[in-house]
């Protein structure tokens, strides 16, 4: 095991940390000198006119000016954890159609960064860089109108009638069908600066926490700069904040894959993936799709109402438009399917359709869904990868809308009746209602991003880091480049990927492969697998006491 020099699995593509093996000669891009955005525009057209033709850009040797980068590692930047508290809401209901409900609220919010912020290029990771950090956020509550999605608690701007309603009396009352987890909501406004030039700042509606007080560190992928509202809130009211944590590394370089893992506890719900893309110019636009080794997001419940459920969700297909104008903006195309297994009763599946865009007029960010019946031991729902694919006595809720702003659903003539739960409560609580009992015309929202903002997670600081973790690594290319000394950020972004280049030199020279030190080296299933040091760093990230720690 020690002496072989690559890893192979069984598409016929093979993992390697040695950077000649890379297909292709380095494509290197000198620093024009001019760090404006004409400046940038001109170099990022003279990247996009050596990439033409090439197969895979990801997987190529590229080697960029500090200047066009983004002052964040990749490894922070991809996580799929935007919106942690509806993460760890997808276990809370007792109605599985609920929970599927809940995956799909939760997928189209997984990358608020895409909807609200820019497109950035952050940096490449390098062979055994990793990053961990955690979110202790309030979890959501429930309205009293079932048909209502949960009430967010943190970083969502509220509407003018809503901020009334929140003056007036702080306390919401909540009544739901979620296994008795929820509580009451206590919130409080807070204004923060919009990154948008000339528009008012949104009211932000959050539950006194320290992470609305913190601040944002000039890393934070949040749209919103500024800090709380600096009340020194009681402490007592963080504690039925519950905290999400994640853990990652890089574990290739060529192609570059990194492997990753999510937890919270105390809602019973986990998730884990591969993360690596393809990517190919295609006309005016960069088109991404998942590597051979990402074969999506996995999700299992570990206690809890759902215990036993595992939910596998597919990627879809993204398209970086804007390149030849340097107004990047990303549409999505291909389907995203979410497949339930494990389930006790009912299995449910999600077909999420996202509509291609025409090459005239403006994109318009459309997508169609259905949620449905499938039998697990069957094959036949694997050819349902389209709406009009499912068999219409299936489909048990649509939904439609733009995956930027207002999505809907409903649920249609197929769908099951709701479990009956008992009507008896000693506290809002605990209260339940029935599940929400939708006509074949009654829409109701899904979920609005319009209102939804990213909310910041808790690093430990530099001093704790170990010299492998990511902000520690590139601190000093962070630096310099917030300090705007392009030049120097360029020459220590050099000397990181010099360093790395002579380790894996060394290892070639001695016959012996990279080991990765969180996941196991064996990722052929998609399904990455924690070492005993990564489940240590997990215990520890859960443990961290960060009330001092600012948010980023």
């Amino acid at each position: 095991m020690a002496d072989e020099a690559i890893v192979k699995i069984p598409s016929g593509e093979v993992l390697e940390d040695d950077d000649s093996e890379a297909p292709g000669p380095t494509i290197s891009l000198p620093d024009s000198g001019d760090v404006g955005e004409g400046g940038k525009l001109s170099m990022i057209v003279q990247l996009v006119k050596k990439c033409l033709g090439v197969k895979d850009i990801a997987a190529m040797r590229l080697s960029l000016p500090a200047s066009l980068l983004e002052p964040l590692p990749n490894l922070e930047y991809w996580h799929y954890l935007d919106r942690p508290d509806l993460f760890a809401a997808i276990n809370d209901s007792n109605d599985p159609f609920e929970r599927i409900l809940a995956v799909v609220r939760f997928i189209f919010t997984k990358d608020l960064k895409f909807v609200h912020g820019k497109v950035c290029k952050p940096y490449n990771s390098v062979l055994g860089e990793h990053f961990r950090g955690h979110w202790d956020v309030p979890p959501v509550s429930y309205s009293s109108d079932p048909t209502q999605p949960p009430i967010l608690r943190v970083h969502t701007s509220v509407p003018p009638s809503q901020v009334t309603l929140a003056q007036g009396s702080e306390t919401v009352s909540v009544k739901s069908n979620r296994s008795g987890k929820s509580s009451k909501s206590t919130r409080s406004g807070l204004s923060l600066t919009s990154a948008s030039k000339g528009k008012t700042s949104p009211t932000l509606s959050t539950a006194p926490t320290s992470l609305g007080d913190a601040g944002l560190s000039k890393l934070s992928l949040s749209p919103l700069n500024g800090s709380g509202s600096g009340r020194n809130e009681d402490k007592d009211k963080d504690k039925d904040h519950i905290r999400v944590i994640y853990v990652t590394e890089q574990v290739s370089h060529h192609p570059p894959v990194s492997a990753y893992y999510a937890s919270c506890p105390s809602r019973g719900v986990e998730m884990a993936g591969i993360d690596q893309i393809s990517a190919k110019v295609s006309g005016t636009a960069v088109r991404v799709a998942p590597g051979s080794f990402n074969k999506g997001i996995y999700i299992n419940l570990t206690s809890g109402p759902g215990i036993g459920e595992k939910y596998h969700i597919t990627h879809p297909v993204a398209n970086v438009n804007g390149i030849l104008r340097g107004s990047f903006y990303i549409t999505v195309g291909d389907s995203t399917i979410v497949t339930c297994v494990g389930a006790k009763g009912v299995a449910y599946r999600a077909v999420i359709e996202y509509k291609e865009e025409s090459w005239l007029g403006r994109a318009h960010f459309l997508v169609e869904g259905v949620i449905h019946t499938y039998n697990e031991g069957s094959t036949e729902h694997i050819e349902w990868t389209k709406v009009k694919h499912v068999p219409t006595a299936r489909v048990v809720a649509v939904f439609d809308g733009c995956w930027r702003n207002h999505i809907r659903w409903r649920r249609t003539a197929a769908s099951p009746p709701p479990p009956s739960t008992s009507s008896a409560a000693s506290s809002p609580s605990t209260s339940s209602f029935s599940t929400p009992s939708l006509s074949e015309t009654e829409y109701a929202t899904l979920v609005d991003l319009s209102t939804l903002f990213v909310v910041p997670k808790k690093v430990r600081p530099l001093e704790r880091q170990l010299p492998n973790e990511s902000r520690k690594l590139w601190d000093g290319v962070t630096t310099r480049l917030l300090a705007k000394e392009y030049g120097e950020a360029t020459k220590a972004k050099l000397a990181i990927e010099q360093k790395q280049r002579d380790e894996a030199g060394e290892r070639k020279r001695k016959g012996v492969q990279f080991i990765p030190q969180y996941f196991e080296k064996d990722i052929s299933s998609g399904i990455p697998v924690l070492t005993s040091a990564g489940r240590k760093a997990v215990e520890e990230e859960l443990k961290e006491c960060s009330e001092t720690w600012p948010s980023s």
